[in-house]
């Protein structure tokens, strides 16, 4: 049997997680817990660029998070 993640004449999802990190879903399975489907079904390599067209930054949304607190810290330190 193939791995159904690798078919590229199946259906997918692009979906994202709370981390803001995206993957491919196959429409034929639910949806992990704690993904979202981005848009409608389409081809796996459609989805693919997507993914690459938009996923510009792969840092977790938690380390971008704490990255940004610490440089406003960080500058209000500085400036005072």
């Amino acid at each position: 049997m193939s791995n159904p993640f690798d078919d590229d004449s199946a259906d997918f999802f692009v979906v994202v997680n709370d981390e803001r990190q995206y993957s491919i879903w196959p429409v034929f399975r639910p949806v992990p817990d704690g993904w979202t489907t981005v848009g409608e079904a389409r081809k796996r390599p459609e989805c693919l660029q997507w993914i690459e067209e938009n996923w510009t930054d792969m840092r977790p949304r938690s380390l971008v998070e704490r990255m940004e607190a610490a440089e406003r810290e960080g500058g209000s330190e500085a400036a005072g």
